[in-house]
């Protein structure tokens, strides 16, 4: 694991404290959370221009067609 360091607005940081204490959750667990979410956004928006620029082909949405993506059951005989 990594340590990053980064400065935020006094606002901020007694906003995360509060938040710490309010939940019992560290305040390290509040922030990984936060970057953790934010990255996978940021990683959204960029699929969505890939997409964009290339969608998918008529292979790829051969299988939108299906009605029921889940495992068989046990009880299922082959």
């Amino acid at each position: 694991m990594s340590m990053l360091s980064f400065r935020v607005e006094p606002q901020v940081a007694e906003r995360v404290r509060e938040m710490s204490v309010s939940l019992g959750i560290p305040q390290s667990e509040i922030l990984r959370e936060a970057l953790r979410r934010h990255l996978n956004m940021l990683a959204a928006q960029d699929d969505a221009l890939v997409y964009e620029k290339s969608p998918l082909t008529a292979e790829e949405l051969a299988f939108t067609s299906a009605e029921c993506w889940e495992p068989a059951s046990d009880s299922a005989r082959f």
